[in-house]
């Protein structure tokens, strides 16, 4: 997640026409906690149940966990990309995001300012 919070502003044309959520099985008082302590500029859910990852596909329930996926919705609110899991480690994971990102809600041109 530091990641996304410390590439935001390129990722995810500063929160323009974005709204990243990350979403976990963590309890909303931990997320909170952390959220605030890290500076994170994104949405934290708390899906202790694992409801909503069991509907994405992304709920271990063997270790009672979400994996990393990624999904970007777009404008339509339909999946406009995955990938399960995320590599969090990989640079290229990152440019790819970004491109999809930029497709979805292009960065602001010289006459939008």
């Amino acid at each position: 997640m530091e990641a996304y919070r410390d590439q935001y502003a390129t990722l995810f044309n500063n929160g323009r026409k974005v709204v990243v959520v990350g979403i976990s099985v963590d309890a909303d008082t931990v997320q909170a906690n952390w959220a605030r302590d890290s500076e994170f500029p994104i949405v934290f859910a708390s899906d202790v149940d694992g409801k909503v990852g069991a509907l994405y596909g992304a709920y271990d329930e063997k270790n009672k966990m979400d994996n990393r996926s990624l999904y970007v919705i777009g404008p339509d609110g339909k999946i406009a990309y995955k990938t399960q899991p995320f590599r969090v480690l990989a640079a290229d994971a990152y440019t790819e995001l970004g491109d999809v990102i930029d497709k979805l809600s292009p960065p602001p041109t010289p006459s939008d300012k």
